[in-house]
């Protein structure tokens, strides 16, 4: 996000949900002795905002600065940010939020690639918190979160009715430093208690690799087909996320891939691995699209008029001809789903795996000064061919061409991956 602009953005699946109230006034605080004189120097909404009676408001403000028995508990900041932050979240949308400063940093570090956690994406199903996606090969990760994994307690303390903003804020902290989380595995109803330990999280966008079938790991290459494609090749992209460098990061691959596909005929096709994708930008969605697409709509909106608004597919892709399997699981969201949805509905892909997590929203972001940071939810986004993965507040997903589920008790066989693979050299 540049520091000034308005950039148009799909949101990991994060909220930050508290309190109440319209921040349509400025608010300056003049301190003697701990006793706060609270005077307004503007209460005029502009033009554009309905009315609204701020009497109750400030009659609030009156009490709990006349009768609070802390005075110095009464922070001038803080009671501001907390009044926007809970004016925004009474739209009851987790994907429209105000940020404050410490929060909006955080956010923009995530995206750019480098912050200190445990590395891991949450999220809100109903009034549950849960793990969208651990990022790969990040603490959370290693020590066994898993996607769709239910947060209970932090450090041992009930989160019940805690905001998200809160409970990420409790769950990051410096590098070395340990956070124990308690959370319920997909499918179980018992409470497991793993430890963390938080460290500097780098995010690569992209990792990949091209094998011969025969070599791929996590697959059974005594499977169907698999056995006489042994010297047959195929290209593996994982996408993890999509950030401030993926554009970067995927312009030097496709680079790569481009000489590759025309120096051996050997390569059969690509499989794009979005699965625990939490997303990211939507410009990023529309330039991978546009890798694989040589015309056409990436994706399109719709606003709050029913006015529909289709983004074309851009530049001069290097992947327009070979064959493209897309991995999708619960943890595949937002701009992952809009990757997923254009290639399948331009004919260029086919889908593997479980549904996805069903994030159907756009938000443009606004700087709001002295670090904070707005979102706001602007339109719906729909696949090429018109299709919502959003269903209300909990959203349906993608729901993939070939259903494959994981064996939990047999990591070491990637099912999904095998799939892949198999449609690719049959």
């Amino acid at each position: 996000m540049g520091s000034n602009k308005l950039r148009i953005i799909v949101i990991i699946i994060i909220a930050f949900l508290v309190g109440y109230f319209a921040g349509v006034t400025n608010i300056a605080f003049d301190w003697n002795n701990y006793q706060p004189d609270i005077q307004v120097s503007s209460k005029e909404p502009p033009p554009s905002v309905q009315f609204v009676d701020t009497t109750r408001m400030w009659a609030v403000l009156d009490k709990v600065e006349t009768l609070y028995y802390d005075k110095s508990a009464i922070n001038a900041n803080k009671m501001l940010d907390a009044a926007i932050v809970g004016m925004v979240a009474s739209l009851g949308d987790p994907y429209t939020l105000y940020l404050p400063p410490v929060q909006n940093t955080s956010f923009k570090q995530g995206l750019a690639g480098e912050f200190d956690g445990i590395g891991a994406e949450l999220g809100m199903k109903g009034k549950e918190v849960i793990v969208i996606a651990p990022l790969d090969g990040s603490p959370a990760s290693k020590a066994g979160i898993k996607s769709g994994d239910i947060i209970i307690d932090v450090d041992g303390k009930s989160i019940a009715g805690v905001d998200l903003n809160t409970i990420v804020s409790e769950i990051k902290g410096p590098k070395g430093t340990t956070v124990t989380l308690t959370v319920q595995h997909k499918g179980s109803n018992t409470n497991v208690d793993i430890p963390i330990v938080r460290n500097t999280i780098v995010v690569h966008s992209l990792a990949s690799w091209t094998k011969e079938v025969k070599d791929i790991p996590l697959i059974n290459h005594s499977a169907d087909g698999l056995a006489q494609a042994a010297n047959d090749k195929i290209i593996y992209v994982r996408l993890s996320e999509f950030g401030d460098t993926t554009n970067s990061e995927w312009q030097k691959l496709a680079v790569t891939l481009n000489k590759e596909i025309k120096a051996d005929p050997s390569i059969k096709g690509l499989v794009l691995d979005l699965r625990e994708n939490p997303g990211g930008y939507l410009t990023d969605a529309i330039y991978v699209i546009s890798e694989f697409v040589k015309s056409g709509t990436a994706v399109q909106t719709q606003d709050s008029t029913g006015t529909k608004t289709p983004y074309p597919v851009s530049g001069k892709g290097l992947l327009t001809t070979i064959p493209v399997v897309v991995l999708i699981d619960r943890g595949s969201a937002s701009a992952s789903e809009i990757v997923s949805g254009g290639l399948r509905d331009n004919h260029r892909a086919v889908l593997v795996g479980e549904n996805s997590f069903g994030k159907g929203t756009v938000q443009e972001a606004f700087d709001m000064g002295d670090g904070a940071g707005l979102h706001v939810t602007v339109a719906k986004w729909l696949t090429p061919g018109g299709t919502w993965v959003g269903n209300g507040k909990d959203g349906k997903g993608l729901t993939p061409d070939y259903t494959v589920n994981l064996n939990p008790k047999d990591p070491t066989h990637d099912t999904q991956l095998e799939k892949a693979v198999e449609l690719l050299v049959k």
